[in-house]
């Protein structure tokens, strides 16, 4: 299943590729092989790229209509390349074969939404007459593109999340510069391939790679970019906010997911899905399911349902369509994961199942008898492991699962409706998802987070409106 021929990807600026001096090469996250060698930009490269994109969005090349009637057909096309963007992905990220393709069709409805929103940028008319002195005045407001887009995107979900910038950016009317993952640009070019192969024009599409840091300081610097988007840590996150000056910004940064298990709950249905989603895409997911807090009269049981599902779940080969879990991006991260693991047993928790690293694979692990303060409980793991935490009444559970610097979402299992509207309203998250885990995301919904988790919201229609501008237009009658 594997593709074996290495690949060779240079900069896209203005519908053609730019070769640089310095590579970097993209391995294969299980078998440790270079599959592609991609460029090294230069800060030439990042200037001449947003000014491709500047150009490209004042000729205003592609009308509303266009813009659906490309990224419609972009969704089409990808889902006809499903298994191709598939295996690069198994390849770039490590994520199961089966992880892979529910990428795949998560973005060809992002692509699909995106370009119906297309066709629905509207603002409203004002009764300005019913203000006193403007008796003789009419009101309306429109939405105009910002211009030029700088996206950044993470390894975990390269296509998806990639998607989730460049196809609203596109269906507002802006154009794009975009520094994918060093780690995982494959995805990237595929997309780019697919929306030239639809019809967009040159330029409007612009992929940089490279250091992260110097193409975002890079990025940073250029006033001719109008916004970012970015999803990432918290820690750059921030940079990016306090760099960025007035231009606007959308944040989407880490978490340390709180799920809560209530005592009237179906706690096998609970369990088994705490275990696939505190595991899918080896737990490296901002919303992946971390701190479990289970009600103490259904503890035991909900424990040994948790550990009999996560023991169950296959590891290994990533190609091998029974796998659940495949390797983490790099041994670095795994062999973090596995330090922050080693040293909360040592501060007294208790190791229910995993705590095994193999090479970058880390196997799900589930730790008991933990505290606050702890990495793992405080912190993001961003890795297949789940801390279970007991709790005395639902207002201990909210109390807890609030005690963080993230705030992105949460998930509850109840079958008491007060109980459930009274954690919407208290939880201090983005989302609160009720008899499902936190790691629930519909690609339609409004997704983004509080506190440290960041700011503005993800999903084609929401994100459309951070990319425009709010004008005002008033007639003198």
């Amino acid at each position: 299943m594997k593709l074996s021929e290495v690949k060779k990807y240079d900069l896209l600026i203005n519908g053609q590729f730019v070769e640089t001096e310095e590579k970097i090469s993209v391995y294969d996250k299980f078998t440790g092989e270079i599959v592609a060698i991609t460029a090294k930009a230069t800060k030439d490269h990042v200037f001449e790229a947003v000014g491709v994109a500047e150009s490209a969005f004042r000729r205003k090349e592609i009308s509303p209509f266009q813009r659906y009637e490309i990224l419609e057909r972009s969704s089409r096309i990808l889902a006809e390349r499903k298994e191709e963007m598939a295996l690069a992905l198994v390849q770039e990220v490590g994520k199961t074969i089966k992880d892979a393709r529910g990428e795949v069709d998560r973005a060809v409805q992002t692509l699909l939404l995106s370009a119906e929103e297309a066709k629905r940028i509207y603002g409203e008319v004002l009764p300005l007459s019913a203000s006193p002195g403007s008796e003789n005045r009419m009101c309306y407001t429109v939405r105009i593109p910002i211009g030029v887009i700088g996206a950044i995107t993470p390894f975990n979900f390269p296509l998806n999340l990639a998607a989730h910038k460049v196809a609203p950016a596109l269906a507002a009317g802006n154009t794009v510069v975009l520094k994918p993952a060093s780690a995982t640009p494959l995805s990237a070019f595929l997309l780019a391939e697919i929306l030239t192969e639809a019809g967009l024009p040159p330029g409007h599409l612009n992929i940089i790679t490279g250091s992260g840091s110097q193409m975002g300081d890079w990025l940073l610097e250029d006033k001719r970019i109008g916004k970012y988007t970015f999803t990432g840590s918290a820690e750059v996150g921030e940079y990016i906010k306090a760099k960025s000056g007035l231009r606007r910004v959308s944040l989407e940064l880490g978490n340390n997911s709180p799920n809560i298990v209530h005592e009237d709950a179906d706690i096998i249905e609970a369990a088994k899905l705490c275990a696939l989603r505190g595991f899918s895409t080896a737990g490296q997911a901002c919303i992946s399911v971390q701190r479990i807090y289970v009600a103490r009269p259904v503890l035991t049981l909900f424990l040994n349902e948790l550990k009999t599902f996560t023991e169950g779940l296959i590891v290994g080969n990533p190609y091998d369509e029974r796998t659940d879990i495949g390797p983490m991006i790099n041994v670095k991260e795994a062999t973090r994961v596995e330090n922050w693991v080693r040293e909360a047993v040592e501060q007294g928790a208790k190791l229910i199942a995993g705590g095994k690293r193999e090479g970058a694979i880390f196997y799900p692990t589930i730790l008991t008898d933990v505290k606050p303060e702890m990495k793992v409980v405080c912190q993001e793991v961003f890795g297949p492991v789940v801390t279970v935490i007991p709790y005395n009444d639902i207002d201990e559970a909210i109390d807890m699962a609030n005690d963080t610097e993230y705030g992105l979402q949460a998930g509850i299992f109840t079958n008491n409706l007060n109980i459930a509207m009274k954690a919407t309203q208290q939880l201090h998250m983005g989302g609160v998802i009720v008899n499902d885990t936190s790691t629930y995301r519909a690609d339609l919904m409004p997704y983004g987070g509080v506190k440290n988790s960041g700011i503005g919201r993800e999903g084609p229609r929401y994100a459309i409106e951070d990319m425009t501008e709010l004008k005002v237009v008033v007639f003198n009658l």
